[in-house]
């Protein structure tokens, strides 16, 4: 199979355990990225995901949102599936006041809210991701009418756990994710890496199964499913590695998308 695109997606895969990109791998992902759309899947902004083409030397199609927000090689909107914004001002009151020790954070479009911007959680996210927030606890005053993509909730592995349970609970009706155990991520229903992937194989008039994905995490499985080859990262979780049809020689601390990339497009033997 050759493969037409490329689909990734980003902490625990394509950059470094300090979720930055790895400089190393710029000369192969820029190369592969000139011959094929090369994607980023992601439950990032599209600020989160600016710096990691940038330090790669790329630029490409983003899913961003887990498949929330999707951007063309442009930066033009493709889709927006959004929690309209007094539904989002309703669930964000009782974040509040129900999970008061979970730090908050509010996504819509380009823009990132959270109620103390000086909390360490969020310096903590800021230096991951490379992007700044604002500091707003209104944020029918920020959105408007345009709603919001994405709540994320920010704390200790066990308050995480707790908090999942408990938005699933009261809001069975949104997608939950919990990204990794200080993350969770709240976004509108039905929402999924994997129709991200279908938008964009649309768009370029290429079929899924000439497509290429790669994962580590359990929001990755609908993604990988959904293309003809997908690869599990080294570091996956053991029930990723079992979806995948193929399994990464290598974790993401090790460069193993570009690696991977290296031998299936230049054939080279890679170490």
């Amino acid at each position: 199979m050759q493969a037409q695109i490329i689909f990734t997606d980003v902490d625990g895969t394509l950059v470094d355990d300090e979720h930055h990109a790895r400089p190393e791998d710029a000369a192969i992902i820029s190369a592969v990225a000139q011959a094929v759309p090369f994607c980023l899947v992601s439950a990032r902004s599209p600020e989160g995901l600016y710096p990691v083409q940038k330090a790669l030397g790329f630029s490409g199609p983003l899913v961003c949102f887990s498949g929330a927000y999707v951007l063309d090689e442009q930066g033009g909107e493709l889709s927006s599936t959004v929690i309209g914004i007094e539904d989002a001002a309703s669930i964000k009151r009782f974040l509040d006041v129900a999970l008061p020790h979970i730090c908050v954070g509010t996504y819509g479009f380009h823009t990132w809210v959270v109620n103390d911007r000086g909390d360490p959680r969020v310096a903590r996210e800021e230096f991951f991701v490379q992007a700044s927030a604002m500091e707003c606890r209104d944020i029918e005053q920020v959105f408007g009418r345009c709603g919001i993509h994405k709540f994320l909730l920010m704390g200790g592995p066990d308050e995480i756990l707790g908090a999942e349970q408990t938005i699933r609970d009261r809001y069975p009706n949104l997608a939950v994710v919990r990204s990794n155990e200080m993350l969770c991520e709240i976004m509108a229903g039905g929402v999924s890496k994997a129709d991200g992937v279908s938008l964009l194989c649309n768009h370029y008039g290429v079929l899924p199964e000439n497509a290429i994905a790669f994962g580590d995490g359990y929001n990755d499985f609908e993604m990988l499913a959904a293309v003809g080859r997908s690869y599990a990262m080294a570091n996956a979780e053991l029930a990723v590695k079992e979806a995948a049809t193929h399994r990464c020689a290598w974790t993401n601390a090790q460069g193993g998308v570009a690696k991977t990339l290296a031998q299936l497009f230049c054939g080279a033997a890679v170490q």
